[in-house]
């Protein structure tokens, strides 16, 4: 940010007085811009005993699998922002069964939660963010295409956890890791 979207004054970066970290001051005006972490709302959604995946149609990792999720809206519940998102990406209704994991992500300040829901009925298909959508059993999982460590890391979960019938919500922090040189 280079300017005030308050008054058009140029932004400087400094500590305002009773705070501890610099943050976007407007040279002007004073306003504060704060900028906080995204949040990314999604559903693991189960038919059965299989999973519904989506095919991302875009960037980042276009191609690969994901979970349906996205960005929050304003106005709306993590809840009504997964099912949202579950809607829009797979063309897919549910039925909500409670927060099941939570990351964060300090390295690129976003926080991703992600609900259990049942698909309600069977239907469902690629919305304008999925190039297809489909329902996989555990053994059919395309484990080294999925797009991000988060959804690994829920389906790691919930195949574990199905196993013995309990769904504890889990939270977990992933940090960096730079890739070795190949």
């Amino acid at each position: 940010m280079n300017f005030c979207s308050r008054c058009g004054g140029a932004i400087k970066q400094e500590i305002p007085q009773g705070d501890n970290r610099p943050r976007s001051v407007c040279s002007q005006c004073g306003t504060i811009h704060y900028v906080n972490p995204r949040i990314i709302a999604g559903c693991l959604v189960t038919a059965g005993d299989r999973v519904l995946l989506c095919q991302r149609a875009i960037e980042p990792r276009r191609g690969y699998w994901t979970l349906p999720a996205g960005f929050m809206e304003n106005g709306e519940t993590t809840e009504q922002g997964a099912a949202r998102e579950t809607l829009e990406e797979a063309c897919a209704e549910v039925d909500m069964h409670g927060l099941y994991t939570l990351f964060s992500l300090p390295h690129i300040s976003q926080v991703y939660l992600f609900y259990r829901a049942e698909l309600k009925g069977d239907a469902f298909g690629a919305g304008e963010e999925s190039l297809a959508v489909d329902l996989f059993d555990e053994a059919q999982i395309p484990w080294d295409a999925l797009s991000f460590p988060v959804i690994t890391a829920t389906l790691k979960h919930y195949f574990a956890d199905r196993q013995t019938g309990q769904f504890p919500t889990r939270s977990e922090v992933i940090e960096f890791r730079r890739r070795a040189p190949t």
